[in-house]
């Protein structure tokens, strides 16, 4: 059985990606989390005081914030182990194709233990074109913003007493909500650090397999293979969420950790011809690589639709 260090790569295939890797992590904050288009939801610039333009909302470059990203990184559960456990015999994808992403496991930290405003309290910092992921199990509504999730992407939480992982990718601005109880145990997710073509790696604290986020699959140890079970959530602007549910809750901003919510580290990274962040692939020609789409899943078939139809 071999085991993932921190530090360490999956195996010696990855490590010349993980020098680029610390080169380019340095640089993360000139590539960017989306900002949002007419049309769709759109992001508030610092401290929420400006509002959508026409065509996109921009909070201009922000080297601090990245550098609290990077430098302020937390240290999480794998950390204090020392490694990632994962049992890497298991695995459903070539090894080399996940790769560090720069921060270390937990040095994105998940939050753990949310705490909830009202949306009048919201409403102080949130503007309310801003997007937020939407929730509702057993009338218990909430609303994650954005703006808190790209600096922790996990949020582990028990909505209407179903325990659920919330998650965001910024590299691929996908928000997924899954069920994180798994043939009778509750699991707690991290993030491992990795990227599997440039998407959020989750890793579970019980058993330390590597999940890809956008599959909600576990593709790397002891769990290969299983699948969580996704739960209805959408991202939409906060003054809708509001008024469908204006007694419902919005993830606070403290969180434990200090981060400039607010700020956007990722700004400009959206622009549809950009190569994306870390990704071995070879983009379809079909379309630009950032290119947002809707993508819609039946049985085994899937097909994604340009946002632009």
């Amino acid at each position: 059985m071999r085991y993932l260090g921190r530090g360490r790569d999956l195996d010696r295939h990855s490590r010349p990606v993980a020098a680029l890797a610390a080169i380019v992590a340095c640089c993360r904050s000139w590539i960017a989390r989306p900002s949002w288009s007419a049309g769709t939801p759109c992001a508030s610039s610092a401290r929420g005081k400006a509002g959508c333009s026409e065509a996109r909302v921009r909070a201009g470059p922000n080297r601090l914030a990245l550098l609290s990203l990077v430098a302020g990184l937390a240290l999480g559960p794998a950390d204090a182990a020392g490694q990632l456990r994962t049992d890497l015999s298991k695995a459903l994808v070539p090894l080399d194709e996940i790769i560090p992403g720069g921060p270390p496991p937990d040095g994105i930290p998940a939050i753990d233990r949310p705490a909830f405003v009202t949306p009048a309290e919201a409403s102080r910092w949130l503007h309310p074109k801003e997007p937020v992921l939407a929730l509702e199990i057993q009338a218990d509504a909430r609303a994650y913003p954005l703006q808190i999730l790209m600096w922790h992407e996990i949020v582990n939480d028990t909505v209407g007493g179903r325990p659920v992982t919330v998650t965001y990718c910024p590299l691929c601005n996908s928000g997924l909500v899954f069920d994180r109880v798994v043939e009778g145990t509750t699991l707690d997710f991290g993030t491992s650090g990795k990227l599997y073509k440039s998407d959020l790696v989750m890793y579970d604290r019980q058993t330390h397999s590597l999940w890809a986020q956008m599959e909600g699959r576990a593709i790397v140890g002891q769990r290969a293979g299983t699948r969580l079970k996704l739960v209805p959530a959408n991202t939409i602007a906060f003054e809708e969420w509001r008024a469908a549910h204006p007694g419902g809750k919005v993830l606070s901003r403290e969180t434990g950790h200090r981060r400039p919510y607010g700020a956007n580290p990722y700004e400009g990274y959206d622009q549809p011809t950009l190569s994306p962040f870390l990704f071995l692939g070879r983009p379809d020609p079909r379309h630009p690589p950032k290119e947002r789409v809707v993508g819609v899943t039946v049985g085994e078939a899937a097909r994604a639709y340009p946002w632009s139809l």
